[in-house]
């Protein structure tokens, strides 16, 4: 199960506040001219952004005094009131509706050393949503060999009408490993998610994957076998799920001819080829799917008005 205190991501360590945007200090800091201190609150203006958030911005006061101040010493001006109430505070994990097994192991390929992929749904009570602090688009817990993402309930239904693959996979899972009245409700709902974006979010998926594997081609000569296995087994999936209106997540049929390119047996000019030629029936199947243009948006939100009333009672 998740771990609460590992669940809420505060800021992106790797995004730089950038030269010239005022900021708000969180804790006292001295000033490098004077024997000063200024205090909590002071408002200035970030002179110098560092290459990344393990070193120190340099501050600017409106006197012309300077700072060195660290990432978590500095507040977003514009961005104080809501820094200052952050997130929920309180055990999130309690409210997971559904939870279930993707991955490898899942697909039918895992091996002795393969992660165990978990993904699911939250659902908070409405008293949450209707706070003025955040509650976050999901919880996450990354540890030694286990992997698990909980959606909020809403921005993971926004993820499955946009086609997302990752998210339609959890819905057609037969690893289920928790889903009460909602999260059931919820899957026997999952074909008003499908639609013709399935080509359009699939293929960029794909092309954004191969695009890496080129330019690491090029540029040593090699390439990741893992990645060029998922890019094959997800170009099938889309192939069959613009056919059969399914999301084929068991692929253990293939299993052997998969693994032989997730070993690398394969030259990345054969991964190229197989890679078209597949890319070539996704889109024929395109062509004659008669998969809806958009997807059942109605249908959809209806569905999260009435999970959300629920958590309002």
């Amino acid at each position: 199960m998740v771990n609460s205190e590992n669940t809420l991501r505060r800021y992106d360590p790797g995004w730089v506040i950038p030269a010239g945007t005022q900021v708000v200090l969180r804790a006292a800091k001295k000033l490098q001219e004077r024997d000063e201190h200024r205090p909590p609150g002071s408002v200035g203006i970030v002179l110098s952004s560092p290459p990344n958030n393990k070193e120190p911005y340099l501050v600017r006061f409106a006197d012309g005094a300077t700072t060195l101040a660290m990432f978590d010493e500095l507040t977003l001006r514009r961005r104080e009131v809501d820094d200052m109430l952050g997130e929920v505070d309180e055990d999130l994990t309690q409210y997971i509706i559904y939870r279930c097994r993707v991955g490898s192991r899942a697909f039918g390929l895992a091996g002795d050393a393969s992660d165990d992929d978990i993904r699911g749904v939250y659902l908070p009570p409405a008293r949450l949503h209707w706070s003025l602090r955040k509650l976050p688009e999901q919880l996450e817990n990354v540890g030694a060999g286990n992997d698990e993402v909980y959606w909020e309930l809403e921005k993971y239904l926004l993820l499955a009408l946009k086609a997302n693959p990752n998210v339609l996979e959890t819905l057609w899972t037969t690893h289920v490993l928790l889903a009460n009245e909602i999260a059931q409700e919820l899957r026997s709902l999952r074909n008003a998610f499908l639609s013709r974006h399935i080509y359009k979010t699939y293929s960029g998926y794909v092309l954004s994957q191969f695009r890496r594997m080129a330019n690491a081609y090029e540029k040593t000569g090699r390439y990741k076998p893992k990645h060029a296995m998922h890019l094959l087994r997800l170009l099938l999936s889309g192939i069959e799920a613009l056919r059969t209106h399914e999301i084929r997540v068991d692929v253990s049929e293939m299993r052997d001819d998969l693994l032989r390119v997730k070993s690398g047996e394969y030259t990345f000019d054969e991964i190229r080829r197989r890679a078209l030629a597949l890319d070539e029936d996704f889109q024929r199947e395109f062509e004659r799917t008669t998969l809806p243009e958009q997807p059942n948006v109605e249908t959809v939100d209806a569905f999260l008005v009435k999970a959300r009333k629920k958590m309002a009672e």
